[in-house]
C-alpha cells in the first residue's frame, strides 16, 4: 500500500481492496475461512497467478491471514483479520449500490454490462 497521505480518503480504501478480484475475494473470505482451492473454485475467471497475487497483496496489508498447514499435499486457508471485517459493511453497501446500478433505466438503455457479482446477497458478519 502507499505511504504518502491522498488527498482523499476513499484513496487509501481504493489502494488496498482496489482491483478486479481483491473486493471478490473479501466478500467471500467475509462468509468464513476458505481454502486456496474454494476461493479458486467460486471465482472460475481468476487466474493462478492472479489469484495469488491479490491475496498476498491483502496479506501484506493486514486483511487476512494465510495459515500453512504442515501437510502433504500442503493445506493453505485463509481467513480475514478484525481488520478485513470492517470492510463487511462497505462491500454490503457496494452491492447495494449495483442492485440499484443494475435497475436504472440508462444503464439498460445504454447496454451497459451488468454487475458481475450477479446480485447474490452479501454475507453478514458475527
Amino acid at each position: 500500500m502507499r505511504t504518502r497521505s491522498p488527498a482523499c480518503p476513499a484513496e487509501t480504501t481504493i489502494a488496498v481492496i482496489g482491483g478486479r478480484w481483491k473486493p471478490v475475494i473479501v466478500y467471500h473470505l467475509l462468509k468464513g475461512t476458505r481454502r486456496y482451492s474454494e476461493l479458486q473454485r467460486v471465482m472460475p475467471g481468476v487466474t493462478h497467478k492472479m489469484l495469488t497475487q491479490q491475496l498476498r497483496e491483502l496479506e501484506r496489508d493486514g486483511v487476512l491471514t494465510r495459515k500453512v498447514y504442515p501437510e502433504v499435499p500442503p493445506r493453505v486457508q485463509y481467513r480475514l483479520t478484525p481488520l478485513g471485517k470492517t470492510l463487511g459493511p462497505l462491500l454490503r453497501e457496494m452491492c447495494a449500490w449495483a442492485r440499484v446500478y443494475s435497475a436504472t433505466p440508462q444503464r439498460a438503455a445504454a447496454g451497459s454490462p451488468a454487475p458481475s457479482a450477479g446480485g447474490r446477497p452479501m454475507p453478514t458478519t458475527a
